[in-house]
């Protein structure tokens, strides 16, 4: 029995044809990347639909201000009622749609030479965190356009809201990233799973996000929620880091399937 790289071998994770060595039978042919792939692909849609309600989200284009007065917040989310709402919903469904991508990642950092799975485990908790984050936003802002003829001062609280969901916490994605990072610069095999660069992509995402934290303070300015550094960099870095850990991935996991069948 060889085995896989990164750790201890289960059943599960051997190659097609491989002994069980429980019952010393040959399994049939097959191999777990294949539910690896399946949702690794589910990535492109997921994005495509994310940069739609991008381009569609009214509160988006451009980003509200955070210099607005409640009467003209209020104003804004009566006006579009209709595009808000329907963005709402759409960003509801597709809340989760990326969790699939980071589920990949978690199995491979899993097969990183470290000595334990703490590095897996504090990357899930954190994309869990990170998701539950932006599900508020969507809330928030869809609570706000749900009564519009509401109090001028709760639409814009609840917009406020939203925004710092919105901007804000970047704390899980930055520790994410740290935690792949960490991984990576500690599997010093001569094949290591991921490639050196990307731990190094990981590092830099990780510090180029770290300024949107400061969001809560600044009403105007690029530090402001729609600011060119907290608004447009962070969507920039995120868009980045899905495209690169998605291209990353599908090597990975392509690898990964290569060397089962050749233990076959």
């Amino acid at each position: 029995m060889i085995p896989e790289r990164g750790g201890n071998v289960t059943t599960s994770d051997l190659s097609p044809e491989v002994a069980d060595p429980q019952h010393g039978e040959r399994k049939p042919a097959s191999t777990n990347t294949r539910g690896q792939r399946i949702l690794l692909w589910t990535t492109p849609p997921a994005a495509a639909l994310f940069v739609l309600g991008y381009f569609l989200f009214p509160v988006f284009s451009p980003p509200l201000s955070p210099t607005l007065t409640p009467e003209e917040v209020a104003a804004f989310f009566r006006d579009n009622n209709t595009g808000i709402l329907g963005v709402v919903i759409l960003g509801n469904l597709i809340a989760c749609s990326l969790v699939p991508l980071f589920a990949v990642t978690a199995v491979q950092i899993s097969r990183t030479a470290t000595s334990s799975s703490v590095f897996t485990y504090a990357y899930i908790l954190c994309v869990g965190i990170g998701t539950t984050a932006f599900i508020l936003a969507d809330y928030c802002w869809g609570m706000a356009a749900f009564r519009p003829e509401r109090d001028p001062q709760l639409i814009s609280l609840l917009n406020d809201m939203a925004w710092f969901f919105f901007i804000a916490p970047v704390g899980t994605i930055v520790v994410q990233s740290l935690c792949l990072a960490v991984s990576a610069y500690l599997d010093r095999r001569p094949d290591p799973i991921f490639p050196r660069w990307f731990a190094h992509f990981n590092v830099v995402a990780a510090l180029l996000l770290i300024p949107s934290a400061f969001s809560i303070l600044y009403k105007s300015g690029p530090l402001a929620w729609d600011g060119a550094v907290s608004f447009t960099l962070r969507l920039v870095v995120l868009a980045a880091y899905v495209a690169v850990t998605f291209v990353v991935l599908v090597r990975v996991v392509n690898r990964q399937g290569s060397e089962r069948e050749a233990l076959a």
